[in-house]
């Protein structure tokens, strides 16, 4: 997968000239907001979206994938939460594939391309020039997560054997304000995941050093912290009573116990605690800044 950047600057040129009144010039500092200078990078990553064809031919194979998916595994005619339960394992594997793919590159190649070094000389920080980067691929990432489950949402309506329709506000409901908060937690875990990826696109120095990265960062997602959960319950490291809690260390267990616990949980209305709904959110919110902030230390040391 091969992303690039255009060579353009979304910063507009500042006249810096002054004349004081004994008739000498002097320079003045630009007046350029910050939120201008976030949004101008954030602009600059979505026209890199939108020019690689790479991402947008992982938008539609989640589409087919996901519709796929809904349709043979039954859901798409059973309702909203047997859809969501076939789905889950999917998006959990596929989500950060994609978040990762949409994200280790990106200041990585305007490293590589000496795009950083123009940008500075601009009065961009460190910080601002991060947050443009995510902010800009973020869009182009909830995009392309999004309209597949809102595709794999309507094949449900479509196809679903008509019943009685319920809403979400009791046990024993199905509906589509359940799949709803599935979009929203899924959206919500891609955006996570992406801020891993920038981050290691920071640290990374070159092209295969940046996918070795991702590569280890993708395994330890998707299957270390489940691996390091299973051997702390067989070795009595971790009771019974914490592991609700220990479960939202990882972004792909918080993720699937939110799911459980919003969606799952709310029409069965019986059995134990699949998550803390609450130390999930905490733990995601947490491995997105602390994302962000090692991006911009990798950043500024590159300065």
């Amino acid at each position: 997968m091969t992303t690039g950047h255009p060579a353009d600057n979304d910063v507009e040129p500042i006249d810096r000239e002054d004349k004081r009144e004994d008739g000498i010039d002097e320079r003045r500092p630009p007046t350029v907001s910050p939120s201008h200078l976030i949004e101008a990078v954030a602009r600059r990553e979505i026209r890199t979206v939108v020019r690689t064809p790479t991402f947008a031919l992982l938008a539609v194979v989640l589409v087919a994938v996901l519709v796929g998916i809904t349709r043979l595994g039954g859901g798409a005619r059973a309702g909203y939460v047997p859809a969501t339960a076939d789905l889950l394992t999917p998006l959990e594997l596929l989500v950060p594939t994609v978040a990762v793919a949409f994200g280790y590159r990106a200041v990585l190649d305007d490293a590589r391309r000496g795009e950083l070094d123009v940008l500075r000389t601009y009065p961009l920080t460190p910080r601002q020039f991060v947050l443009g980067v995510y902010l800009g691929r973020a869009i182009g990432l909830l995009a392309a997560i999004i309209l597949p489950l809102l595709a794999a949402m309507a094949t449900v309506a479509l196809t679903e054997t008509p019943s009685i329709r319920f809403y979400a506000t009791h046990a024993g409901s199905d509906s589509p304000v359940l799949f709803l908060r599935v979009i929203v937690l899924t959206a919500v875990f891609g955006l996570v995941v992406l801020a891993v990826a920038v981050a290691i696109s920071a640290i990374a120095s070159t092209i295969k050093n940046g996918l070795a990265l991702a590569l280890v960062a993708l395994v330890l997602l998707l299957f270390g912290a489940d691996l390091a959960l299973v051997s702390g319950l067989n070795t009595d490291l971790i009771g019974d009573s914490w592991f609700v809690y220990v479960l939202a260390a990882s972004p792909n267990s918080a993720y699937r116990g939110l799911i459980l616990e919003s969606t799952i949980s709310v029409v069965s209305g019986t059995g134990p605690r699949a998550a803390s709904p609450l130390v999930s959110v905490f733990s995601l919110i947490l491995w997105t800044v602390v994302s962000l902030i090692g991006a911009t230390v990798a950043v500024s040391r590159q300065s």
